[in-house]
């Protein structure tokens, strides 16, 4: 019996003593409770505890946690608004005071999420019963930094610190999202319209401008080359008349009539009427009395030129 008795307190001693060492993993703390009492808080790893008199009551964890939330809210014109959400939310700091309340305000995480689902979304509905429908879709950034407003303060009262709301997807109802839908396809299409004018519109005044522009360079061209042949007809003229006046003091020279010059001059001509027609009808009085006549009136002509150079007329 001796030994018995021996080897139930040896045990006893041992379960006593290993009972008394807590290991507090990474990210946790463990609070500790005396009789049902809040007694103090272990931080991550080795911890020491009073064996029977101090219990764990429960482990918090300090660590970042998520949870993604799901409700409806109703427009001022009465329109549902279907909202999904994601909520990002933390301890809000290792004072034992902070953890005191997140150990202790709620029972258990459940009734914790409704709580907060609850909070979300009630200041979302306050807000969207404010606003049109078609506001909504804009005013996602301003939705998030109302509720944020409303709910950090109500978290903190918790032991609890937001640190982020995302609104991952806001819907209607099918058939404002049909009219949405359409309302889209159509100032896609005037937009498209207007597109296609402006471009019309471009394209018709650039050619416009080409047809002007190739047009005035079209008469700085003519009017260049109706300058350039007039006074190549000028010079031509020029030459002739110093051509006829040197051939005209040769034959003065060699005593010969002067009239002879406009006869060949004549007789050139109308070898070159014959050569080169091109498609030209010329009537001429080939006649000996037509050629009398043609002498006659150079002769008179030359005798003009012989009075005036005398000064007779």
């Amino acid at each position: 019996m001796g030994s018995f008795f021996l080897i139930g307190v040896v045990a006893f001693a041992a379960i006593v003593f290993f009972s008394s060492f807590v290991v507090v993993q990474q990210g946790n703390v463990a609070v500790i409770t005396s009789f049902g009492k809040y007694r103090r808080i272990m931080f991550p790893g080795l911890n020491f505890k009073l064996p029977i008199v101090e219990m764990v009551a429960k482990t918090i964890s300090i660590q970042n946690r998520s949870v993604e939330l799901e409700f409806q809210a109703i427009t001022v014109d009465q329109a549902n608004v279907y909202f999904k959400s994601m909520l990002l939310y933390s301890v809000l700091n290792q004072e034992e005071q902070t953890l005191k309340d997140v150990a202790f305000k709620f029972i258990d995480t459940a009734s914790l999420m409704q709580a907060l689902t609850r909070t979300i979304e009630g200041s979302i509905r306050s807000f969207v019963a404010t606003k049109k429908q078609a506001e909504i879709l804009l005013l996602r950034k301003e939705i998030i930094e109302f509720v944020k407003e409303q709910l950090d303060k109500q978290l903190e009262s918790w032991g609890y610190h937001l640190q982020d709301l995302q609104l991952n997807d806001i819907t209607f109802d099918d058939d404002i999202m049909k009219s949405m839908s359409r309302v889209v396809a159509s100032n896609n299409l005037k937009a498209a319209a207007e597109n296609e004018g402006q471009a019309l519109l471009i394209t018709k005044t650039k050619a416009a401008e080409a047809e002007g522009n190739a047009i005035k360079i079209s008469a700085e061209a003519e009017k260049i080359a109706a300058q350039l042949r007039g006074q190549g007809v000028a010079l031509f003229r020029e030459e002739v008349a110093r051509g006829m006046s040197a051939a005209a003091k040769e034959m003065e020279g060699a005593n010969l009539n002067t009239t002879m010059i406009m006869f060949s001059m004549w007789t050139e001509s109308i070898k070159q009427f014959s050569e080169q027609p091109k498609g030209n009808v010329i009537f001429l009085d080939g006649s000996p009395e037509g050629m009398q006549r043609t002498f006659k009136q150079m002769m008179a002509l030359n005798q003009l030129d012989q009075n005036a150079a005398e000064g007779k007329i």
